[in-house]
């Protein structure tokens, strides 16, 4: 069948098996050009970067990326952990499960441990799993990732499924929002919590599930000396602070900074380990079209990035993570990592650059239907939101049968 983009409310609700893996193979590709450039040795090289790595949620996204960061870039064995829509010949897979299949089949030809496990991140059962393979190994995490993002969880303990929303606190937030794909700009408002909104969404998002994972690894003895974790999240302009970093999903991303202090003094004292919470760039994301005013800063906020050289995709982001905050020693050795007085990894500082922020607030006021494509990177938006499901990819031949859905090449 020829498989083309099927867009729903301004989500993409299938995936282009081939496109997906090309995009993966893509950023692989990238990492290894700035091993290059950086003169980074991996472990068989002698490098003393992470040598096992486990990423929670590792199918897209900045998980995805850490985990090809980790594996590519350091010769890191890995083990990731995603839950997605499996294949069948006929009938397609969510994008993650490509994503995988690529990542397992580049690691294999690179002699790369690798274990990917579809399964309830949330789960203990899944913990266990991970820890059994970790032991079957012989071998311990020195870098934990945690990368989930899921609108539920269900709590291990009480089996109660909880809801994420994102939603303002206190009162209604408004604002013009941008179609990525058609370029009309409409105003859209977000209705403010209620109920238990604000404890359900911290339940999912929040820092409890990787608080749990750290300690079931910790005692398990499945966490080497030295093992750092870390969490990522965002914080934005203050344009954006209304249903972001001072709505519910800024009360989970607090509750998360707030754990991840609890897990750095548990990992300081058994390992002398560490633990951070990452703040990263904003980027198309599924939920980025049809959050008020959040399309449209991307829009403008990418045109002046690009402009300047300084825009960065997932893999960008997370590859000057790992080699510029997290293994800054000698020989890409876990070094002393520079943090914010909150003890953040601010790899947002381009996004959030004054000269930057200054001309996005100049641009965004200015922006119109019939000047969208001159004031904003529209076109850059809907390639990243079609990139995501394996769309628009460079190489692929979008036009080309593909017979079987559960295939990747």
């Amino acid at each position: 069948m020829v498989i083309k983009p099927m867009i729903r409310s301004n989500i993409c609700i299938n995936a282009h098996p081939i496109g997906c893996a090309k995009d993966t193979e893509r950023q692989i590709a990238y990492v290894r050009s700035q091993k290059a450039k950086r003169g980074t040795k991996n472990v068989k090289e002698g490098g003393n970067g992470p040598k096992t790595v486990l990423v929670l949620g590792c199918s897209t996204g900045y998980g995805l990326a850490s985990r090809i960061s980790a594996a590519f870039e350091y010769g890191a064995d890995t083990i990731g952990v995603s839950f997605e829509k499996e294949p069948t010949v006929t009938k397609g897979g969510t994008p993650g499960w490509y994503n995988n299949m690529a990542f397992d089949k580049a690691s294999n030809a690179e002699g790369l441990r690798t274990a990917t496990f579809n399964a309830d991140a949330f789960s203990d059962e899944c913990r266990q799993t991970v820890i059994a393979k970790l032991k079957e190994w012989g071998a311990k995490a020195d870098l934990v990732v945690y990368s989930l993002a899921s609108p539920v969880r269900t709590d291990p303990d009480t089996k109660v499924m909880y809801k994420s929303v994102i939603k303002p606190i206190g009162s209604v937030y408004a604002g013009a929002a941008l179609d990525m794909m058609s370029g009309k700009i409409t105003q859209a408002s977000t209705n403010p919590a209620e109920g238990d909104d604000i404890p359900n969404t911290v339940k999912v998002m929040g820092g409890e599930d990787w608080q749990r994972w750290m300690k079931m690894l910790l005692e398990a003895g499945v966490l080497a000396e030295g093992c750092r974790t870390v969490a990522y999240s965002y914080i934005g302009p203050s344009l954006s602070h209304a249903i972001y970093r001072d709505g519910t999903i800024g009360e989970a991303k607090k509750d998360l900074e707030k754990r991840a202090h609890e897990i750095d003094a548990s990992l300081k004292s058994a390992l002398n380990g560490g633990a951070f919470v990452s703040v990263n760039k904003g980027l198309v994301t599924r939920s980025s079209a049809v959050i008020p005013i959040i399309s449209l800063y991307l829009g403008v906020l990418f045109k002046v990035m690009k402009a300047k050289g300084t825009h960065e995709g997932c893999i960008e982001q997370m590859e000057r993570l790992f080699a510029e905050r997290l293994y800054t020693g000698e020989n890409s050795a876990a070094g002393k990592v520079p943090v914010d007085e909150e003890n953040r990894i601010r790899i947002d500082d381009w996004e959030l650059a004054a000269d930057v922020q200054a001309e996005v607030d100049r641009i965004m006021p200015t922006v119109t239907e019939e000047n969208v494509n001159e004031t904003t990177d529209l076109a850059g938006l809907r390639h990243d939101f079609l990139n995501i499901n394996g769309f628009d990819v460079e190489g692929v031949d979008y036009e080309k049968d593909v017979a079987d859905m559960s295939k990747i090449d």
